[in-house]
């Protein structure tokens, strides 16, 4: 313990497991009764109980805490869950319970106020994953319809565009032993690089190897489900699915430099057509903005590669990203699957992506893949076509596309 030099009040440390008042609640990972696993405690009215490093919410946390610093939340304050469960039903799935299978969220996120209602009611657990209803007009499904490649069927499309699907939003809750094997690591190498390396935030990383879960201060993912929810595990019936990784100034503000939003939106279209067909399409779309280099970072190599000597060229396009971020990607995709087995996929019949990366995770992961769909010539803007002639010259998919050759 120690004292705080202005308040005088009393913090309490949990950094080392000898404390006679910390006893951490047991967690099984990947038990399939929910109740065996034993839920994820991460809430400061209970420090001793934790069994968790970091907090929920990830970079939303630090907000909460200001908030309550100015007073403008109240200390004591216990969320009402009264109708926050799901509107549809989501697993339980075999991969749940198969040990490695998920170990970047909990599977059980999404309903612990059905599970540990009491403890829920007395603020000492939340939920890590939410799903919703949601609909929206997007001006390329508008497009679509007018064209005649989509048609309204009232329900998924309407007239005038309106698109309905089921939205889900994923905390990351990693375990942490998983999490390195995963990764082909040893797991006190990885607790110690995340402890140095977010600044020495989580000092539980290396003094409390009791606790295997981490809450990582990152973004999550939402996933979108078009159609009926409980045809993805079904193989007999269509899925197409689309994962993403944020990318603001595209999916957002349109940019033309890269061809994130029409592949975005052509894999909602897909998707569409899919649930339309009887079956389901999924986005999963990841917060892994500039290849999870971040914005700053992105913006930097935008201008290195504009500015750089003879221009902007595909074979130097991840050159540049190397000599400012001392890697190409830090996506690793090796823990994007985790959401699709979540949803229980077995088969993708249409998978709308390119990258070589994400195939091969998925495929890894045991899902299998029918179809890989490359983003039609037409969908590429003028500005991005430095971008996907040298993501094919990396190995990308390139479908009937004329790969680059190198000079």
């Amino acid at each position: 313990m120690s004292l705080h030099p202005s308040t005088r009040h009393i913090i309490k440390l949990t950094t080392h497991p000898s404390q006679f008042d910390v006893e951490p609640e047991p967690i099984r990972w990947a038990k399939a009764d929910p109740h065996e696993r034993g839920p994820v405690v991460a809430t400061v009215t209970h420090p001793g109980r934790r069994n968790a490093v970091g907090a929920h919410s990830g970079t939303y946390s630090v907000y909460r805490a200001v908030a309550l610093a100015a007073h403008a939340s109240p200390a004591g304050f216990r969320p009402d869950f009264t109708n926050t469960l799901p509107p549809c039903q989501i697993g339980p799935h075999p991969a749940w319970s198969k040990p490695g299978a998920i170990v970047s969220l909990d599977p059980w996120g999404h309903l612990p106020q059905e599970i540990f209602a009491k403890r829920m009611a007395s603020g000492e657990l939340d939920p890590s994953i939410a799903i919703s209803r949601f609909e929206a007009r997007m001006p390329e499904i508008v497009e679509a319809l007018r064209e005649g490649r989509l048609s309204a069927d009232g329900t998924i499309l309407r007239e005038g565009g309106v698109v309905s699907c089921i939205k889900a939003s994923i905390e990351p809750v990693w375990h942490l032993p998983g999490i390195a094997r995963r990764f082909k690591l040893d797991e006190e190498a990885l607790r110690r690089k995340l402890f140095e390396h977010t600044g020495g935030m989580f000092p539980e990383l290396v003094t409390r190897a009791d606790l295997e879960i981490f809450l990582p201060p990152i973004g999550g993912c939402t996933v979108l489900i078009f159609g009926d929810e409980a045809s993805i595990p079904d193989t007999s019936r269509p899925l197409v699915v689309r994962v993403h990784d944020e990318c603001n100034g595209s999916d957002v503000f349109g940019s033309d430099i890269c061809t994130c939003r029409p592949y975005l939106l052509h894999g909602i279209e897909e998707c569409v057509r899919a649930a339309q067909a009887g079956g389901a399409g999924v986005i999963v779309y990841n917060r892994k903005e500039g290849r999870a280099l971040g914005e700053v970072t992105k913006f930097m190599v935008y201008n290195a590669r504009k500015r750089q000597a003879g221009g902007d060229s595909a074979q130097n396009y991840f050159k540049r990203t190397r000599q400012i971020a001392g890697v190409e990607d830090m996506r690793f995709q090796e823990l994007m699957p985790d959401p699709l087995l979540w949803l229980g996929v077995r088969k993708i019949d249409r998978f709308i992506s390119m990258s070589d990366m994400k195939y091969d995770a998925v495929v890894g992961a045991g899902i299998e893949i029918v179809t890989r769909v490359d983003i039609p010539e037409e969908l590429i803007p003028a500005d991005a076509k430095v971008e996907i002639d040298a993501k094919m010259y990396a190995g990308y998919y390139a479908g009937d596309k004329q790969v680059l050759q190198p000079e």
